[in-house]
């Protein structure tokens, strides 16, 4: 009898068979999140002849969402640890739909801002749920092709959002336009949330602090006082109050910084634990991320704007351009994680240098244009070996920074170093759009019109990777090693804050070790 006991408890409590039924459900949320980001691009010409908007406007719509995603993130993990991470998720994502459907209603470009940045709102609430219910419900090798898959969709998301909104303004359902493509966030969030409620288990963290509402406050009007004047600035002169509000940017991120080291001294819980900054290689890394970003929102944008309004390109046609750099960084993504763990920082460099050379490629084919004039198709095929070498870059970085940095993470602080990478990457986004748009609109009257404010752009993002090639190398150096029943690198934080520490766990029987 008690070895039917004894038994009994071990096929309870011995491994189970992996159910990928979550997994699926939560990567629903996280591929609306990203593609939304996207998707707006080919749609931007559309939206502003049919809302009248002005170029600031076109610029906050995408931005917008970017910033408050940034400003919220943190926050929205915390949430999911105080309340519990499906019931947090769900509620991000019932939000998310709705904030889409008043895209789909606006009546007007500031009807539209503000339902977007409500957006940006909910979807930082559902983004880093995501993460974390991942990190719970998967473990050992399971764990490592979850984050790898979730790493895929998102970028999967990112380079595909143009082609698959192209299409949906092509097809015109309903006559409904440009709106459809917020329009199909509703049936994918009713459905997400009704199956979450069935297949995903709940959770909640074994110590929960109290929540920083003060510093999640601080850095919103940070991230606010620097994005602000670069978006709205230009179009009204640079008055006093655009530079006001960039020196205050600096300081006011400085009073957070002071903020976070004051909280955790008191032995409060920061909204970013401060101990992370003070690794060099984690800065580099952090730096890394928000460059590569600032240069990915903005490249998509200005490209959606110079096919269709320099070019005189339909949405679908527009989009049928994007997916050359789908189709790169679909050549280079899959194999990234592999590349990430055997060769580390080197694949991020290689992928700067990639992209970098695709905006080379991509500035000769421009000027080879310029002087056609505005509407004048060309060839267009010109710009495809850049844009596939842009993609194929893009595909050697999206999961390799992020799983560089993770694989290095103190387990106990790993949470704290995905929230914080997953900010600066929205934070790169809005800053990116932002800095990018001046230099875009700033030079759109001058010499050959989209052709010349185009090429600028991209000798400018050319600036930006070529920075990421050059930090990575301070980030840290890795091989994978095999060592008898090692752990992965990046255990689930306690409390699993956020699965980005598992990104690069190796899985049973593998470790990653520095190289040298």
């Amino acid at each position: 009898m008690s070895k039917l006991s004894t038994a009994s408890r071990a096929e309870v409590t011995g491994p189970r068979a992996v159910t990928w039924a979550p997994l699926a459900v939560i990567l629903c949320g996280t591929f609306v999140y990203v593609l939304d980001f996207f998707i707006v691009n080919v749609a931007l010409p559309s939206i502003q002849r049919s809302l009248g908007a002005s170029p600031a406007a076109i610029e906050w719509v995408v931005a917008g969402y970017g910033l408050t995603s940034a400003a919220f993130l943190v926050t929205g993990g915390r949430l999911g640890d105080h309340y519990g991470r499906r019931r947090v998720f769900c509620a991000g994502l019932c939000g998310f739909t709705v904030a889409s459907a008043l895209c789909a209603l606006a009546p007007d470009a500031g009807f539209l801002v503000a339902a977007r940045l409500a957006q940006g709102v909910a979807a930082a609430i559902m983004a880093p749920n995501v993460l974390s219910i991942l990190g719970t419900t998967y473990t050992g090798p399971a764990r490592v092709k979850a984050i790898s898959i979730y790493g895929m969709v998102m970028g999967v998301a990112a380079v595909a959002g143009q082609l698959v909104g192209g299409l949906l303004i092509a097809a015109n359902p309903a006559g409904l336009g440009w709106r459809v493509i917020f329009w199909v966030n509703v049936p994918v969030g009713i459905a997400a949330v009704a199956l979450a409620r069935r297949v995903v288990p709940e959770s909640r963290a074994a110590v929960r602090g109290r929540l920083d509402l003060r510093g999640a406050a601080l850095f919103t009007a940070a991230l606010v006082a620097i994005v602000l004047p670069l978006l709205d600035g230009r179009a009204h002169g640079w008055p006093a109050w655009s530079w006001a509000c960039l020196a205050a940017g600096p300081v006011l991120l400085a009073v957070f910084a002071v903020h976070l080291r004051a909280t955790a001294r008191g032995g409060g819980q920061p909204l970013l634990d401060p101990g992370i900054f003070k690794v060099r290689a984690f800065r580099a890394g952090l730096t890394c991320q928000v460059l590569f970003w600032c240069q990915q929102a903005a490249s998509y944008l200005l490209l959606a704007l110079y096919l269709q309004q320099g070019r005189g390109l339909s949405p679908v046609s527009s989009g049928g351009v994007f997916s050359v750099l789908a189709a790169g960084y679909l050549a280079t993504s899959f194999r990234a994680p592999a590349l990430t763990m055997r060769f580390g920082r080197r694949v991020v460099a290689a992928g700067a240098v990639t992209a970098a050379v695709g905006n080379g490629a991509l500035v000769i084919a421009v000027l080879a244009h310029a002087g056609a004039g505005v509407g004048s198709t060309g060839p267009v095929a010109a710009l495809f070996p850049g844009l596939f070498l842009l993609g194929a870059g893009q595909g050697l970085c999206i999961t390799p920074l992020t799983t560089t940095v993770l694989i290095h993470a103190d387990p106990s602080r790993a949470g704290s170093v995905s929230g914080a990478l997953s900010t600066a990457q929205q934070v790169g986004n809005a800053i990116g759009v932002a800095v990018t748009g001046v230099v875009f609109y700033g030079l759109l009257g001058h010499g050959d019109g989209y052709a010349t404010a185009y090429r600028w752009s991209l000798t400018e993002m050319g600036v930006l990777l070529a920075g990421v090639a050059a930090l990575s190398f301070i980030m840290p150096r890795a091989r994978l090693a095999t060592g008898a029943g090692g752990a992965s690198a990046g255990g689930a934080s306690a409390g699993g804050a956020s699965a980005g520490d598992a990104s690069a766990g190796a899985g049973a029987g593998q470790r990653a070790v520095p190289a040298g």
